[in-house]
């Protein structure tokens, strides 16, 4: 019983971490990333459904939502350029 109460306070104190991590930044940076991240998201969705018509796909997974989600629309063409022509 005391390790579970243990590891859920580590837990919370990360968590707590993270959160004052991610009000600390400014607002500006954030919303970019958001942004960044929406359009990123969209544009390879996009790639996918009207690239499987020519045979350029780019597989979603967690590599490949973070490249497209930090980078934005830059990291889709970096991923089909990366995944279908190299």
């Amino acid at each position: 019983m005391v390790i579970e109460s243990v590891i859920a306070f580590i837990v919370a104190l990360i968590l707590l971490f993270i959160i004052v991590k991610l009000f600390s930044w400014p607002l500006k940076i954030l919303f970019k990333l958001i942004i960044n991240g929406v359009f990123g998201a969209l544009t390879l969705l996009l790639v996918n459904f009207i690239g499987g018509y020519f045979g350029v796909t780019v597989g979603i997974n967690a590599v490949t939502a973070l490249i497209a989600g930090f980078f934005g629309v830059p990291g889709v063409i970096f991923l089909v350029i990366f995944k279908n022509f190299l």
